[in-house]
C-alpha cells in the first residue's frame, strides 16, 4: 500500500494537457441540454461550463478510515466523477439548471450546503471517506480504482441517508430502464420519524447536516437516474455514437461518466465528434469548510476551457446520468428517449419498458443500505457497525 501510496503522490499535481480554446466555427455545442452556437454564444457557453461543480484530486484532507490514505490521487478520478454527476443533479434540484456562478459573486445558502455535501471530511454525505469506505461493500479496497457501475451503486447507497437532498437513485440492471419500478421507488408514502430513526447510519455525523423534515416526502422524490452501458467490445461501436450525442441534448441530462481504462472524465456535452468533458486529474490542497459554514469554492469550478477528445477514443464501458425532478420531467424524459435515443435503431444502447420483467426477482425500493463487512453480512446495528469499522481499520493498517 505504502508505494501504491508513494507512486501516487509523485504524480503531477499540474494539467497535463493544455486547455484547448474552442474553435472559430459555425457549430453549435450542447452542454447537459443546452444548445450554444460557437460565434455568437461562446462567452455564454463558457459561463455554463464554469458553473459546474469540479471535483479534483485532493490532498492533506484527514486520512480514510483513520489510517489509510490522505490523497486519491492516483486512484479517486471516478469518485470525482460520480460526485460531479450528482453535484449537478442536486443543483437542478435546489437551483436549478439555469443558476449560474460567479467568482466573488455571493451564492445562496443551497449553493453552500450543495458544497458542503462533497468536503474531504469523513462527515459529509458524500465525501471521498464515504464512497471509498462504501465501495468496500462492492468489493473495491480502499485506494482501489472505480468503475462507471461502481460508483452508480455507492451513490445510490449513500443516498438513502441523504434526508435533506431526498434523492430516489436508480441504477438500471442488464441496459434496461423499468418505467413501473421507477415509479414505484418515487412515489413514496408519508414516512414517521420513528420509522425514519430505525434506517440510522453508521457514519450519522456525516448525515446530521443533512436532516430535515422535508426530507420525509408523501409525494415524488427527484430522480437520479443512472444507466451503466458497455458501448462494444475493446471500443466504442460506431452504430452508438448518434445516440450516445442525443443523451446531452436532453433537458434532463446530467452527462456521463467514463473515459478510458483507469482514467476517468465527467462528459457534459459534445461539438461535432468531440466529447467535452470535465478532467478530475489535477491535485489541489484541501480544502476546510469556514467557521460560517461556507466553503471557499475557487477552486471548485474549472475556469478555463475544457478538455475534448474524439467520441471515438472513449471506453465502452460508461454511465449515463439524468435528473427528473417532478414526475412530468420523467414523463418528458422518456417520450424523448422513445423518439429521439431508441428510434429505428438496429441495436439499442438500452431498452425502456414499461413493466417489470417477468424473470426478474421482484422490485423493492431500497429503503436502508446493505453496509457489509468483507463477510457481507448486514449490519443493521449502528453501535455493532462502528465496532466492526474500527476492527477493519486495525486490520488494515
Amino acid at each position: 500500500m505504502e508505494s501504491v501510496l508513494s507512486k501516487c503522490e509523485n504524480q503531477s499535481t499540474l494539467l497535463s494537457e493544455y486547455l484547448e480554446e474552442f474553435p472559430e466555427t459555425d457549430g453549435s455545442v450542447w452542454i447537459l441540454g443546452r444548445q450554444y452556437h460557437l460565434k455568437t454564444d461562446k462567452s455564454k457557453l463558457l459561463l455554463d461550463i464554469s458553473a459546474r461543480l469540479w471535483f479534483t484530486y485532493r490532498r492533506k484532507f484527514s486520512p480514510i478510515g483513520g489510517t489509510g490514505p490522505s490523497s486519491d490521487t492516483g486512484w479517486g478520478c471516478m469518485l470525482r466523477c460520480g460526485q460531479m454527476m450528482l453535484a449537478q443533479a442536486l443543483i437542478c434540484r435546489h437551483l436549478g439548471r439555469d443558476w449560474q456562478w460567479e467568482r466573488h459573486k455571493k451564492q445562496p445558502e443551497e449553493y453552500h450546503k450543495i458544497l458542503r455535501c462533497f468536503i474531504d471530511r469523513k462527515d459529509c454525505c458524500y465525501s471521498i471517506h464515504q464512497m471509498a469506505q462504501m465501495g468496500v461493500g462492492e468489493g473495491k479496497s480502499i485506494g482501489e480504482w472505480f468503475g462507471p457501475n461502481t460508483v452508480a451503486q455507492v451513490l445510490k447507497k449513500l443516498a438513502l441517508f441523504d434526508e435533506w437532498n431526498s434523492l430516489a437513485v436508480y441504477v438500471s440492471m442488464d441496459n434496461t430502464v423499468v418505467i413501473e419500478d421507477i415509479k414505484k421507488m418515487c412515489w413514496c408514502p408519508p414516512q414517521s420519524s420513528s420509522a425514519a430513526r430505525s434506517s440510522t447510519f453508521s457514519h450519522r455525523s456525516a448525515l446530521s447536516q443533512n436532516k430535515n423534515t422535508a426530507g420525509f416526502c408523501s409525494g415524488w422524490k427527484p430522480l437520479l437516474l443512472i444507466i451503466p452501458l458497455r458501448l462494444g467490445i475493446n471500443h466504442i461501436n460506431p452504430i452508438y455514437i448518434d445516440a450516445f450525442k442525443e443523451c446531452f441534448k436532453i433537458p434532463q441530462s446530467l452527462g456521463a461518466l467514463g473515459g478510458k481504462p483507469n482514467n476517468a472524465y465527467y462528459f457534459i456535452g459534445f461539438l461535432g465528434n468531440e466529447l467535452i468533458y470535465l478532467d478530475p486529474h489535477t491535485t489541489q490542497i484541501f480544502v476546510e469548510m469556514e467557521e460560517n459554514g461556507t466553503v471557499d469554492d475557487q477552486s471548485f469550478h474549472c475556469q478555463q476551457a475544457p478538455h475534448r477528445m474524439k467520441i471515438m477514443n472513449l471506453d465502452p464501458s460508461i454511465a449515463l446520468g439524468f435528473f427528473c425532478k417532478e414526475e412530468k420531467d420523467f414523463d418528458n424524459w422518456c417520450s424523448l428517449v422513445q423518439k429521439e435515443i431508441l428510434k429505428q435503431q438496429s441495436l439499442r444502447m438500452f431498452e425502456l419498458v414499461q413493466n417489470h420483467p417477468a424473470h426478474w426477482p421482484p422490485f423493492i425500493p431500497p429503503a436502508k443500505p446493505e453496509v457489509t463487512t468483507s463477510g457481507a453480512e448486514l449490519i443493521e446495528s449502528t453501535d455493532k457497525l462502528l465496532e466492526l469499522e474500527e476492527e477493519f481499520e486495525i486490520l488494515s493498517v
